[in-house]
């Protein structure tokens, strides 16, 4: 791929609106635009300052095609590192595609998805990690995705990584350094110090590993499987979480034979809810096939909510049976968190809620119809989520590119670590350092190839 070239693509999404934004990146990008576009002042684009507008109309020969705003960004002091143009014209459709089909008459090469953000990368304005947050941010849906992706563009992430690669490595210079003088058994790298730097590397890759474990489900939204018998109002709950009618609501066992999944944001965590077939034996071969589904959700969910109905847990014959379903439940998937909810509570008497606190504790009532206590298992769901690094700012990884590097990155630490354990000689210990070394390296994107950024950078969208 030649990236001397000057690019275009669209920066706004695609469709018509009020606006739209093409942008042109590389050498050529103020000159190409400067040949198409007519100031009203009459100045010339190539003789005004960065990061400056200009109103005109961009002409194709003699015929306007529109009235535009031209932001000019020169080198080094733009997105890419290049020349950089944005021209904000009208949103029609026609009119940009008339625009970009003219400046690839005039040279301009159409951008590749996510080329903007990899010239950047390749001209040294963000790193690899700062990179993909870009897409990250772009994709965020909720407030904490939001947040995650802020920090790691900002470079909170890459920074912390950047240090304890710089330190890792002054120490192996001084291991390599050691080499050199074998015979003379000298020792220039502080062993003390040496043991503090691999401890405290150690610690922060572990926290960062373990945070994987948050990030993630908040990246992908956090998936709650809602399970129950048939006809017990789990597709009603859905509706009343998601406040409109998602699903298909009847009186009848056995409506819901595939899953329903939808999302919902709450106190700015992304959920994503799996109202699921009833489970029951059934004869019906569809419906069997929609229970087996809605164990598999089970498996793949982080949180289940059982829902039973209230009316029909009219005796103790009724409740023990539901105790004995959700323990069948806690058996099989016992490392899940589980709300145990009962439905219909506006026709329930005193007496019988009374009663269902009893004998269940940790009951939460709800009524899916009406609406009531609906609030409160959105908080209850909430307490599932360790939010704590969040409120701290600490550094969260969501990508799962960082958290394979981490781990490779953790194995070769502890190689160190047993070196200097067991007072492994310097060539021996060098070697892991050089391979830790290059896992961090890996996550910066100061070690990369053409093979990774291409697979990286297709997932952006155009114009980015």
């Amino acid at each position: 791929m030649n990236y001397n070239d000057t690019i275009i693509a669209l920066a706004t999404a695609s469709g018509a609106g009020a606006i739209a934004v093409i942008r042109l990146s590389g050498t050529d990008a103020i000159s190409l635009a400067s040949k198409a576009f007519k100031s009203v002042s009459g100045k010339k684009l190539e003789n005004q300052l960065t990061h400056t507008i200009h109103l005109g109309h961009i002409l194709d020969d003699k015929r306007v095609i529109d009235e535009v705003l031209v932001s000019v960004f020169k080198n080094p002091k733009s997105y890419t590192g290049e020349n950089v143009i944005e021209i904000s014209c009208h949103g029609s459709q026609y009119i940009q595609q008339e625009i970009i089909q003219l400046f690839l008459r005039k040279g301009c090469r159409m951008a590749d998805p996510g080329e903007f953000t990899l010239r950047a990368f390749l001209n040294g304005k963000l790193d690899l990690s700062q990179a993909e947050a870009v897409a990250d941010l772009i994709s965020s849906d909720n407030e904490a995705s939001h947040q995650i992706a802020m920090q790691q563009m900002r470079g909170g992430f890459s920074s912390e990584i950047a240090e304890l690669r710089e330190e890792l490595l002054n120490f192996a210079s001084l291991i390599e350094l050691e080499l050199d003088f074998a015979e003379e058994d000298v020792a220039f790298a502080d062993r003390t110090q040496f043991r503090e730097l691999i401890t405290r590397i150690t610690f922060v890759l572990k926290r960062l590993i373990d945070s994987f474990a948050v990030g993630n489900v908040i990246k992908n939204g956090i998936p709650v499987a809602i399970v129950g018998e048939p006809n017990v109002g789990k597709s009603t709950l859905l509706n009343a979480l998601l406040n409109e009618e998602r699903a298909i609501v009847s009186d009848v066992a056995g409506t819901t034979r595939d899953t329903i999944e939808d999302e919902l944001s709450i106190g700015g965590i992304g959920f994503r809810f799996i109202d699921t077939a009833g489970i029951r034996e059934t004869t019906d071969h569809v419906e069997g096939l929609g229970i087996k589904k809605t164990f598999e959700k089970i498996e793949q969910s982080q949180v289940v909510v059982f829902l039973a109905d209230g009316i029909k847990l009219d005796s103790e014959l009724a409740i023990n049976a539901f105790k004995i379903e959700i323990e069948k439940v806690k058996n099989k998937y016992p490392l899940k968190p589980m709300v145990i909810i009962v439905n219909k509570v506006d026709q329930l008497s005193d007496a019988s809620i009374s009663h269902l606190k009893a004998v269940l504790p940790d009951l939460h009532l709800l009524s899916a119809k009406t609406g009531t206590g609906v609030e409160e298992l959105k908080t209850k769901l909430l307490h599932f989520v360790n939010t704590g690094a969040l409120r701290n700012n600490e550094t969260i990884i969501t990508n799962t590119r960082h958290y394979d590097a981490l781990l490779k990155a953790l194995e070769e630490i502890k190689k160190v670590q047993y070196g200097l354990d067991t007072d492994l000689s310097s060539d021996l210990m060098a070697i892991d350092i050089r391979e830790a070394l290059y896992h961090f390296g890996v996550i910066t994107g100061q070690v990369t190839n053409d093979e990774l950024l291409g697979n990286i950078f297709a997932n952006f969208c155009i114009g980015k």
